[in-house]
């Protein structure tokens, strides 16, 4: 058994419940997922199953989309609801206000991680030390926002989409937000509807799992390791080159692919084909000649 599963997380787990709980219910060990999501966060969660677990290294760093609510008048210390209020503001402002804000907070942005994070300063988590008391300095963190478009603004409550690089803090967007607005905030609700190509929409809950592997039809659900991996062109070996590259080894690429191979760049990840069937990613390399080195073989 071997693929990708778009699993809907539920509020109130961590991403190594629902590791665990896919585990034991495929009767599976090799189970991983693709970067963590906030235990009090919903929403989309790949898990990789099986040889799959060898590319979740290629879908840590991809975008991911979410919706949030930014809640205004009150700071906490875990810049969420779930925390304790330390800040409180009675300002008002207009919408024009609140819209040109969002607007400065486009593009490269400088993050400062939170306490209650996973983040490791020192060999602890900074959450350990958070439930201590205790704070300590972090270093302010590049991350990009891609797109970050209000949906409807209520009251002291702002519903808005948020598409970002990995690393991206929304609670920590929702606090900064606040503080540039001068009333304070915190993020109240997060749902994380998209993950490259796995959207909310084709996602699945863990009752739907469940049900889908009880009748025996889990491959249903079972995305192909390639889907993950479209963000790198396609490379299709002659039949005769199969045996070489599902061993590992290494192909000349001078008149032995299906397509031109100047198209390549030295050092270029590819998709690796052959005999119709996903062999893995393989790695170009310009020497004296053009050849092919296989950098995971996921047969």
């Amino acid at each position: 058994m071997k693929g990708i599963i778009n699993v809907l997380k539920p509020t109130g787990m961590t991403s190594h419940d629902v590791v665990y709980f896919i585990r034991k219910t495929l009767n599976i060990k090799k189970v991983g997922h693709t970067g963590t999501l906030d235990p009090n966060a919903a929403g989309v969660l790949p898990i990789c199953v099986g040889k799959a677990t060898k590319i979740s290294q290629y879908l840590t760093d991809k975008k991911k989309t979410y919706r949030a609510e930014l809640t205004l008048g009150q700071q906490t210390d875990t810049q969420d609801k779930y925390g304790q209020v330390i800040n409180e503001s009675q300002k008002s402002v207009s919408e024009d206000e609140i819209i040109n804000v969002f607007k400065k907070f486009m593009g490269d942005i400088m993050q400062i991680p939170p306490m209650y994070s996973a983040i490791k300063i020192k060999g602890k988590k900074l959450y350990e030390l958070a439930r201590q008391g205790k704070t300590v300095e972090r270093s302010p963190r590049k991350v990009t926002i891609y797109k970050l478009e209000i949906i409807n603004i209520t009251g002291n409550r702002i519903l808005f989409d948020v598409e970002c690089s990995k690393g991206t803090y929304i609670r920590t967007l929702c606090d900064d937000i606040g503080n540039e607005l001068g009333t304070y905030g915190h993020m109240s609700v997060l749902i994380r509807t998209q993950v490259d190509k796995f959207s909310i929409f084709n996602s699945c809950t863990l009752e739907q799992i469940k049900k889908t592997c009880d009748e025996g039809n889990i491959d249903n659900i079972l995305f192909p390791l390639d889907y993950a991996l479209f963000q790198y062109k396609e490379l299709t070996l002659d039949d005769k080159y199969f045996k070489i590259i599902e061993n590992g080894g290494n192909v000349s690429l001078d008149n032995n692919i299906r397509s031109e191979s100047s198209i390549y760049s030295e050092n270029e990840k590819v998709r690796v084909y052959c005999k119709d069937t996903f062999i893995g990613i393989g790695v170009i390399h310009y020497t004296q000649r053009k050849y092919l080195k296989m950098d995971k073989v996921l047969l």
